[in-house]
């Protein structure tokens, strides 16, 4: 019988699910202010890519960090930096919100001289909010373990998945839309909100959150060396390494395909602000229903088949969404791959989290996460790239759609690859060993 999972593991489930309720709503805020702020595919990628940039240039100095200091300190620390940042977004956009165009306008607009001020702002407090995401959550994997009893890890990170499926993508983004609706600035104030009471209930949590004892000599960080320490435990690993980059280059494709996600579903879905808050929803549905099954369905078809399942998924959804213009399809589409895509996370992070030495977790863990996040940032450069390229060939229209089109080719490729590296025995060999 399982212990309890306690107190301390509640309240952390209760701060996830009260930020990712304020991410749900900056998920509707956001791509629609870059969209009222510009139309240009490139310049829109851009802006994802600034915020993801710091999963490349920063991932490995995060993991050392976490490995040397209170893990709680640092996402409490990381917390109020973001919430900072999301006012200082709100208060630019309250000046600057006669200039912005109506939002029900937004899908007829495909021309719209670039509002700089407030793409600046954005480009500038994405990458800084990108540094603190970076070390926030590496941190906050690495925190698990010390919250709940080892046997507890797979159960407990579903329900944290369900819990931020159900905030972030069910009740947020109608939230969102219904305060973007009343005035343009407030999703971002509300947002901020939601970082401060998350800082209050992680502060509050007891017990050790230091990779290393209290006692033990504080050398000076060597970022070189201790990056090095992690990076060749990971390369060492048969089962790691090749599940790092296989994921790299799922998200690297994932993103390529998103890049320009607002201008796809404005100009080829033609969703409304509360259109595409819905759409929002099906990552809740999908990750809600996908947290709860997840362990249950690892165990029924095996880890290796589960994961081939999740590898599989993303070729076939994007040919479909590739080819419709519903918006109703997509959702469909996307309630399938986020239940898939929670099943791999329940897997692979849980596994991780076992299987990796304590003192060594933050390290090989963000370098595990510069290989399989490291690629989204190039993903958003290709894809806003490709989407301005094609635009000289083919109609709008379908340069918006070329993405997905391509990304089908390169996801079956992935899969024909990858599965044979990922077994259920291979899976279970590197827990027995560790």
């Amino acid at each position: 019988m399982t212990k309890p999972l306690g107190t301390s593991y509640w309240k952390l489930w209760t701060a996830t699910a009260i930020s990712n309720l304020g991410d749900g709503v900056s998920m509707v805020a956001y791509p629609w202010l870059a969209s009222a702020v510009t139309r240009s595919p490139i310049l829109i990628a851009a802006a994802g890519f600034a915020s993801r940039l710091p999963w490349l240039v920063f991932t490995l100095h995060a993991g050392v960090l976490t490995d040397r200091f209170d893990r709680r300190k640092l996402i409490v620390a990381m917390d109020f930096l973001r919430g900072l940042l999301t006012i200082a977004v709100g208060i630019v956009v309250y000046q600057n919100r006669n200039a912005l165009p109506s939002l029900d306008e937004l899908t007829k607009i495909t021309d719209l001289q670039t509002n700089w001020p407030i793409y600046l702002t954005l480009l500038l407090t994405a990458f800084l909010f990108g540094l603190a995401e970076v070390l926030r959550d590496n941190s906050a994997q690495t925190l698990m373990p010390s919250v709940v009893e080892q046997e507890n890890l797979e159960i407990a990170n579903s329900r944290i998945w369900s819990a931020e499926s159900l905030t972030n993508s069910f009740i947020g983004p109608p939230l969102g839309s219904l305060l973007i609706g009343l005035a343009i600035y407030l999703p971002f104030f509300f947002d901020a909100t939601s970082f401060f009471i998350a800082v209050a209930l992680i502060a509050s949590l007891k017990g050790s959150f230091r990779p290393i004892t209290p006692d033990a000599p504080k050398e000076k960080i060597n970022f070189k060396a201790e990056i090095k320490e992690g990076y060749a435990w990971l390369w060492a690993h048969p089962l790691l390494r090749p599940m790092a980059i296989i994921l790299g280059s799922m998200n690297g494709i994932g993103t390529m395909v998103g890049a320009v996600y607002i201008l796809f579903a404005q100009e080829v879905l033609h969703t409304s602000v509360f259109a595409f808050a819905v759409l929002g929803t099906a990552g809740a549905v999908g990750g809600t229903i996908g947290g709860l099954l997840a362990p249950k369905i690892s165990a029924k078809l095996g880890s290796g088949p589960s994961l081939w399942l999740a590898l599989a998924a993303a070729p076939i959804g994007n040919l479909i969404v590739g080819l419709t213009s519903s918006w109703q399809v997509v959702w469909a589409v996307t309630v399938v791959e986020s239940f898939v895509a929670i099943l791999w996370n329940t897997i692979t992070v849980s596994l991780r989290q076992s299987i990796i030495p304590s003192q060594l977790l933050g390290r090989v863990n963000s370098v595990y996460r510069f290989f399989a996040w490291g690629s989204i940032p190039l993903g958003m450069f290709v894809g806003g790239g490709l989407v301005t390229l094609m635009t000289h060939f083919l109609s709008r229209e379908n340069a918006l759609r070329s993405p997905y089109l391509i990304s089908v080719v390169l996801g079956l490729v992935l899969w024909l690859l990858a599965a044979p590296r990922l077994t259920t025995a291979k899976i279970e060999a590197a827990r027995n060993q560790a």
